[in-house]
């Protein structure tokens, strides 16, 4: 069976999202740094590990290098023993129904032999695109108390913008814990209901079974929200909404990824990753190798997070920095999200700005757009990128991996993307 709930838990890991651009053009969503340390993924797999749930999958697909190298053995989480252990399972050619994954129902379906060698008696489908903190076991009590052939969680979202969400209508039985779904729109253009679909569904396994072979057969797309769904909804299944009411962040765009991180900032943050419990594989980029953070004599620290390897001689304002982060004398880093091994040079003003790994910022550089810019557009850098002194380069710009220095000889205007 699956592990010792009888959960066999299928985390969908694998896709890249175009509205994050640079930061997921050589990793999937799933493995973009996260709060100074961590991985996008890291909060289904804590939240699967405070769950009680060890036997799990990972459903791999684009560019997964990154993301295998992350979760390793899946000693982070406490996956690995006898009777549990995390498997990473990206897409194969051969014998029967094998190939690229055409669509998260498809890289399940892909899969079912593997699913049923542990014979589970519920089978979870979860993103590992998400931020959130949330017991599965309660969902898992929930989907058995009300015999479901579904159980989707489910989050209540403004319906001025819940286009961009599969959306469904529920009932309610069972007042703020959840009820019955009695209809379910995929990104409706004008939406008529507004509890958003977390991708976090616990399926009958038979159900599951029978509904993927009957997509794969019969229809064009392989979704579970725009085919899965809306098949065991027409077929009169027990389909029931279990509802969320906590921090749950999206992060599908750079500004979303932006403030999700921020929230980790301020007084009173929506974020504790601490009080969360988060884990991640310190192995990774060898953050636990690193020294202590160097905090330099007049270095100007507030409302930020430094962390192991870092060196600051500057100021430092409401940002995250990833270890290895070296922050010259007089530079400033202002509403920024910093990552591994950066280099900040001398006088360098850096404003709302998301610098991937590796890159290097030149002397009197300026990037982003005026102090305190925090409704402008944020800057992404993309890694390896090597800045010559006193570049500038204005808010909303978009500058690609490994871009020749060269193109940075003149101002490169707000909102431009450098390729």
């Amino acid at each position: 069976m699956g592990d010792k709930n009888g959960v066999l838990a299928m985390v969908l890991a694998g896709g890249r999202v175009d509205e994050l651009n640079v930061l997921t053009y050589y990793r999937p969503k799933s493995a973009v740094p996260f709060g100074g340390f961590a991985r996008v993924i890291d909060f289904a797999l804590s939240n699967l590990l405070h769950s009680g749930l060890e036997r799990v999958a990972v459903l791999s697909q684009f560019r997964s290098f990154s993301l295998i190298n992350h979760i390793g053995s899946g000693a982070a989480w406490d996956m690995l023993g006898r009777y549990r252990g995390i498997s990473i399972l990206p897409p194969s050619s051969g014998y029967g129904n094998s190939g690229w994954y055409r669509g998260t129902a498809d890289s399940v379906y892909q899969n079912l032999d593997f699913v049923q060698y542990y014979a589970p008696e519920v089978v979870m489908v979860l993103s590992g695109d998400h931020v959130y903190k949330m017991d599965y076991q309660a969902m898992l009590d929930y989907h058995r108390a009300k015999n479901a052939d579904l159980t989707m969680a489910c989050l209540r979202v403004p319906i001025n913008g819940s286009q961009r969400f599969g959306v469904a209508a529920i009932d309610d039985e069972d007042g703020e814990t959840g009820g019955r779904v009695l209809d379910y729109d995929e990104k409706p253009a004008n939406p008529r209901f507004n509890w958003a679909s977390m991708t976090i569904f616990c399926f009958k396994p038979r159900v599951l079974y029978e509904t993927l072979a009957a997509n794969a057969a019969e229809d064009e797309s392989f979704e579970f929200g725009q085919d899965i769904i809306p098949r065991l909804l027409a077929a009169g299944r027990r389909v029931y909404g279990y509802k969320f009411h906590d921090y749950w962040a999206y992060t599908r765009t750079i500004e979303e990824y932006w403030q999700a991180n921020m929230d980790l900032l301020g007084p009173d943050p929506s974020i504790d990753l601490e009080a969360w419990g988060l884990r991640t594989n310190l192995e990774h980029r060898g953050i636990r190798d690193y020294a202590p953070a160097r905090i330099a004599a007049g270095a100007e620290i507030s409302d930020s997070l430094i962390y192991n390897g870092c060196e600051i001689e500057g100021r430092v304002e409401h940002s995250i920095l990833f270890p290895g982060v070296k922050v010259a004398p007089g530079a400033v880093v202002r509403n920024s999200i910093i990552f591994f091994n950066n280099r900040i040079g001398r006088g360098a003003r850096l404003e709302k700005v998301i610098s991937d790994v590796n890159s290097t910022v030149g002397a009197s550089s300026i990037l982003g757009g005026p102090e305190s810019a925090v409704d402008g557009r944020a800057l992404v850098l993309g890694w390896n990128n090597h800045l010559p002194p006193e570049t500038i380069i204005g808010e909303g710009c978009v500058i690609y991996p490994g871009q020749d220095p060269d193109k940075f000889s003149v101002q490169t205007s707000c909102g431009e993307v450098v390729r």
